[in-house]
C-alpha cells in the first residue's frame, strides 16, 4: 500500500499558462521514500491509480487559514454553522467556497482552511478521472514542520515565480506567489516573519543561490529541502479540504470503481429472482393441473357425492367404508392389529403381560405390567409384527404403540 503526495502549483502560476510542473513522492506505509520527481499533473496516471492514497498538497496562496472561535458542536453542527462563523472573514459567499476546520484548542480556537470550491473541485475531479482511489487535500502551510517559537519556510521556485510557503504555529500559516526575485524574496519573508528566527526549507540549487542574500538577514537560517518533513508534516496537519465537496470529491472514485461490480451483482441477483419465479409459478401450474386431475378422477368414481375434503383423503375414506361394508377389515382396524397382535405375541415366553388395551387414532395402544418383558422378547415381538407388516413403538416406557408399516419404511 502506497501514498503519492502531490505538491501543486499555485493557481496564479497556472492561470499563467505556463505548464504545470508537479514535485511528488510515492511513499510506503512505513514511510520510505519509493519514488520522487517533478511532472505534470497528467503524466501521473498510472501513479495516482495504484496507489492507495493522494494526498495533494494545496499552494499556500491557494488557501487561507483562519483562526475561529467556536461552541462546543457536534461534526454535523460544526460544518452547517461554519459558514455564519467565517462569512466576515471571507470575501464574497461562502457557498462558494470549501470550509474544513481542525481540533479545538482549550480555549475554544479552531483552524478553519478555506479554498474556493471551483479550484479544488477541478483538482480532485481530475485526480479522481486518472483513478485515484482516496484523496485528501491538505493546505501546504500546515506541510511544514512545527518549530515553535519559530517560523518555517519554503520559497518554492514555480512557473510564475515563487511559491511562499509560511507556517508561523502549530495552527497558523500563509503563503503568497512573489516575483522570481532571491533577494525581494528574503526580505518580504522577513518582514512576514518579524523578529521570530526563521529556518528556510529550500533545494541545493537554491541553497548556493541564495546564500550570499541570505547571510545578511539576520535569524534567517538555510536548510536543504526534503521530502520527509513535508510527509510527516502533511499526515498531522489534522485538516482535510477534500470531504468538503461531498459527493463531487474522492467519495464519488469509490463509486466509479465499484459501479459495474454492483450493476453485474444487481444484474446477478435479478436473473436469479425471475428465474425463481418462473420456476415457482412452473411447479404452481403443475400442482394446479395435478389437483384438478385428482378432483376429475373423483368426480368420475363418484359424480353424486360432494367434494368436502381433500379428493385423496376422501377416496382413501370411501375405500374403507366400501371395504367395512363387504365384511374386509381395514389394516388399520381394531379387530386387524388385536388379531394380528395376539398372534405375534405367541412368539414371547409368557403371555400374560398385557395390563390394558386401546384403541386410538387407527392405532393399538398396550400397556404393559412392569418387569414382565425384557429386550430380548421386545426384540423378538417386533420381528413377530414385522411380518405381519406391523410395527411396533414405545412412546412412553410400558406402553406399546402397535400400527400398520409404513410403506417402505422399516419396522
Amino acid at each position: 500500500m502506497t501514498t503519492l503526495f502531490i505538491r501543486y502549483p499555485a493557481r496564479a502560476s497556472v492561470d499563467s499558462g505556463a505548464a504545470q510542473s508537479c514535485p511528488f513522492a510515492l511513499v510506503g506505509d512505513g514511510g520510505n521514500l519509493l519514488q520522487q520527481g517533478v511532472a505534470p499533473l497528467g503524466n501521473l496516471t498510472d501513479m495516482v491509480a495504484s496507489a492507495r492514497r493522494v494526498t495533494l498538497l494545496l499552494a499556500a496562496s491557494d488557501v487561507t487559514l483562519l483562526r475561529v472561535k467556536t461552541p462546543p458542536l457536534s461534526s454535523a453542527k460544526l460544518k452547517a454553522a461554519l459558514p455564519a462563523l467565517v462569512e466576515e472573514h471571507v470575501l464574497g459567499d461562502p457557498a462558494d467556497c470549501v470550509l474544513a476546520a481542525g481540533a479545538a484548542d482549550a480555549q475554544g480556537m479552531r483552524t478553519v482552511a478555506v479554498v474556493q470550491r471551483a479550484w479544488l473541485e477541478v483538482l480532485v475531479k481530475a485526480l479522481v478521472a486518472q483513478g485515484a482511489q482516496s484523496v485528501a487535500a491538505v493546505p501546504s502551510q500546515l506541510s511544514l514542520p512545527f518549530q515553535p517559537g519559530a517560523v518555517s519556510a519554503a520559497l518554492v521556485p514555480g512557473d510564475a515565480g515563487y511559491d511562499l510557503v509560511m507556517r508561523q504555529s502549530q495552527f497558523e500559516g500563509l503563503g503568497m506567489t512573489l516575483p522570481a526575485q532571491p533577494q525581494a524574496a528574503l526580505q518580504t519573508l522577513r518582514v512576514l516573519a518579524g523578529e521570530q528566527p526563521v529556518t528556510l526549507y529550500v533545494s541545493a540549487a537554491q541553497k548556493a543561490q541564495l546564500a550570499p542574500a541570505a547571510a545578511g538577514i539576520a535569524h534567517l537560517t538555510l536548510e536543504d529541502d526534503h521530502w520527509a518533513h513535508w510527509i510527516a508534516a502533511a499526515r498531522g496537519a489534522g485538516v482535510d479540504l477534500a470531504p468538503g465537496l461531498g459527493a463531487s470529491g474522492a467519495s464519488a472514485q469509490l463509486w466509479q470503481r465499484w459501479r459495474w461490480p454492483l450493476r453485474i451483482g444487481a444484474l446477478a441477483l435479478l436473473v436469479n429472482v425471475v428465474g425463481m419465479n418462473v420456476e415457482w409459478f412452473r411447479l404452481k401450474g403443475e400442482a394446479r393441473a395435478v389437483s384438478q386431475s385428482m378432483v376429475q378422477t373423483f368426480k368420475s368414481v363418484y359424480p353424486n357425492e360432494p367434494l368436502v375434503a381433500s379428493p385423496q383423503d376422501q377416496m382413501r375414506r370411501n375405500i374403507r367404508l366400501a371395504k367395512s361394508n363387504s365384511g374386509e377389515a381395514g389394516g388399520d382396524e381394531f379387530v386387524t392389529l388385536s388379531a394380528a397382535f395376539g398372534e405375534a405375541l405367541n412368539a414371547l415366553p409368557r403371555r400374560d403381560v398385557i395390563a390394558a388395551l386401546e384403541y386410538k387414532d387407527h392405532a393399538l395402544l398396550v400397556k404393559v405390567k412392569p418387569n414382565t418383558v425384557d429386550a430380548a422378547a421386545m426384540q423378538q415381538l417386533r420381528g413377530a409384527l414385522a411380518g405381519r407388516k406391523l410395527e411396533m413403538q414405545e412412546p412412553t416406557a410400558g406402553t406399546w404403540k402397535i400400527q400398520p408399516a409404513a410403506p417402505g419404511g422399516k419396522s
